[in-house]
């Protein structure tokens, strides 16, 4: 073969930097896109053998990726297809440099380069964002074949000359730049390895590991091991989201699980996904025992391509709702080059999104209907997705309102019609609707719930992160119902009823008593007002406004209700006229003393809900000793 040299013919002079500026945001993407090119070439050949296209021996296939920091470079090998050099200037010199070209026209007019990235078969391009020479060295299966070498050191010239490999398949040497060093590490090149390349489906080695291998057995008649050194193959080549989940056991989603997350605790269950029509999609989603830092356990999803890993952030393929799951989805409809903007574009992303909002919906409701006392159990783990799938999306809700549950302080779960049901004829208002009251904190509303369970109503629990969002979200869907939070005002006042307990007070002997305790609050934003509660019920119960309190908790949470999160607190205090705190108070000719009295069942109160605090806590025991 005769050495050829020439000029790829571009409208750019050298593209070599706009290909290092725009074409990847993260160099180390050059080690995934040349093995995954090498991935591609032997799986060919495979392909052709298998067809009857090539009748030579196939081999074991192998991809190899070779370190040397001395030379300063790094070396990926296949026992592919190969390419001849006419090959070469058809798909090295001719094919990529006009994607490149395009790439560049293209570049000119997007307003992000990320719109672009991934359609024009750049990847081994991406050599030269860490390579200042490459140089490939190949020899095609095709019969009578003579190697080739082909050499560029990034500019637009190349040299072609003979090649000295002996065997089928490429070897491409990177010869690392001043600026890229760092990659001559074997620890940083496993670990790129370890992310990009770990459930490739051709083995992957990069150098040899030591193993132990049983080797017979000691005096006592215990197995003696050895240490052997053996290829260190970085990658599982079968992982099981490409298997038929009749071929898996419990355990194999387990250990895989373990692999992909070496220090959780085991999921609750999974679901398989695999489909083909109207694109494709493999893929494993665990449900995690979810833990109170919800950050730590997002972006937990693996995006793969055919194998090839491309990312963990995977917002606009997964509902939003369901980004705390864990697993992985593949799915060569996706290019690897993916962007936020591409994503957000692609109409496979859409329906994908839509075909794991299903999934999900009929997995749980399959272990629903065959388990129910073991989803109950799970619902504390599980109640988060739910809830917040029913939130943000319209077609998920219509499915789990038959399976979501609702919980109450018996800890006893009812289906949503279930419990419309228990609480219809005893929580009816005097306007028909009926009345869910709910606690948020089990501890803080004690004195309320009980309050509230005399009166022979039953309270939800609602004190998970999304409840906030949930009960107005929930109360606009269903009909003739409102919900209240427990603590939202006295027991009497909560469900309003035509029968009405009178105070045993005199008009004048209300105004008096409000006047009183108007004078014991020093607080701000504290209204006053005289009712008729049952004797036995608390001489003064303080709440705030159902409307006004779950508008700051939305805030709180970030719901877009800012306004209302800066408005200042206020609190409404409810004296009850029939209790003999207040007849005592009344028959006291001693302003101090009624005022201390006031006081007193005031702070008795704010304690009651965790509110007492400071310097008024400490007011309050002094007055209590002094009391005693």
């Amino acid at each position: 073969m005769t050495t050829e040299k020439g000029s790829i013919s571009i409208h750019t002079e050298n593209i070599f930097p706009i290909i290092k500026k725009f074409l990847y945001s993260d160099n180390e993407i050059f080690l995934r896109e040349l093995v995954s090119n090498a991935v591609d070439a032997v799986q060919k050949i495979k392909r052709l053998g298998a067809l009857g296209q090539f009748n030579g021996e196939v081999g074991q296939p192998l991809v190899e990726v070779k370190l040397d920091e001395k030379a300063k470079t790094i070396t990926i090998s296949d026992n592919g297809l190969g390419m001849t050099a006419e090959e070469i200037k058809k798909y090295i010199n001719q094919v990529a440099f006009s994607g490149a070209s395009e790439f560049v026209e293209k570049f000119k007019d997007a307003k992000d380069a990320n719109e672009i990235i991934g359609k024009f078969g750049l990847g081994f391009y991406s050599a030269f964002m860490v390579a200042d020479l490459v140089e490939i060295n190949t020899l095609s299966y095709q019969e009578g074949a003579e190697a080739a070498k082909w050499t560029c050191d990034g500019s637009t010239s190349f040299e072609i000359s003979e090649g000295s490999r002996t065997t089928r398949g490429t070897d491409i040497v990177l010869h690392i730049n001043a600026e890229s060093e760092e990659f001559l590490s074997e620890h940083k090149l496993q670990e790129i390895l370890d992310k990009y390349a770990k459930f490739l489906p051709v083995p992957i080695k990069f150098g040899t590991k030591t193993d132990s291998v049983e080797d017979g057995v000691d005096e006592e008649g215990k197995a003696k091991y050895t240490s052997v050194e053996v290829d260190n193959i970085v990658n599982t080549t079968n992982p099981i989201w490409t298997k038929a989940p009749a071929d898996l056991s419990d355990a194999d989603y387990l250990d895989f699980y373990k692999q992909l997350y070496p220090f959780s605790d085991d999921p609750l269950f999974w679901i398989h996904l695999n489909v083909d029509y109207p694109f494709n999609l493999t893929g494993v989603l665990y449900f995690p025992k979810v833990k109170e830092d919800f950050d730590m356990q997002r972006n937990k999803i693996k995006l793969f391509s055919r194998q090839v890993f491309i990312t963990d952030e995977v917002k606009d393929i997964v509902p939003e709702f369901l980004m705390l799951l864990h697993g992985v989805i593949d799915s060569p409809d996706i290019p690897l080059n993916v962007s936020r903007s591409f994503l957000q574009a692609d109409g496979n992303v859409k329906k994908i999104n839509n075909y794991i909002t299903k999934k999900v919906a009929d997995k749980l409701s399959e272990l629903f209907k065959a388990d129910r006392k073991g989803f109950e159990e799970k619902w504390g783990d599980i109640g988060l997705f739910v809830k917040y799938g029913m939130i943000s999306e319209e077609k998920f809700y219509d499915k789990a309102k038959d399976f979501a549950l609702l919980t109450n302080t018996k800890k006893e779960a009812f289906t949503f019609e279930e419990y419309k049901e228990k609480v219809s004829a005893v929580q009816t208002d005097k306007n028909g609707n009926v009345v869910y009251l709910y606690a948020t904190d089990l501890d803080k509303q004690d004195g309320f719930i009980q309050a509230a369970e005399k009166k022979g109503y039953d309270v939800l629990v609602m004190n998970s992160a999304i409840d906030s969002h949930f009960v107005s979200s929930f109360e606009q869907k269903l009909e003739k119902t409102l919900l209240k939070r427990v603590d939202a005002s006295v027991a009497n006042q909560l469900i309003e009823k035509d029968e009405k307990l009178e105070s045993v007070l005199s008009e004048e002997q209300s105004t008096t008593v409000k006047g009183i305790f108007e004078k014991a609050i020093t607080k701000p934003g504290y209204t006053v007002e005289v009712v008729g509660l049952s004797p036995d019920d608390a001489p003064v119960t303080i709440t705030m406004d159902e409307f006004m309190r779950r508008m700051k908790d939305m805030a709180k949470m970030g719901g877009g209700m800012s306004f209302y999160g800066n408005m200042p607190d206020s609190y409404k205090v409810a004296i009850n006229g029939n209790h003999k705190l207040v007849s005592k108070i009344l028959a006291s000719a001693d302003e101090a003393e009624q005022s201390k009295f006031a006081k007193q069942a005031v702070d008795l109160a704010l304690l009651s809900q965790g509110m007492l605090t400071g310097a008024e806590l400490t007011a309050f025991v002094s007055r209590s000793v002094e009391l005693i």
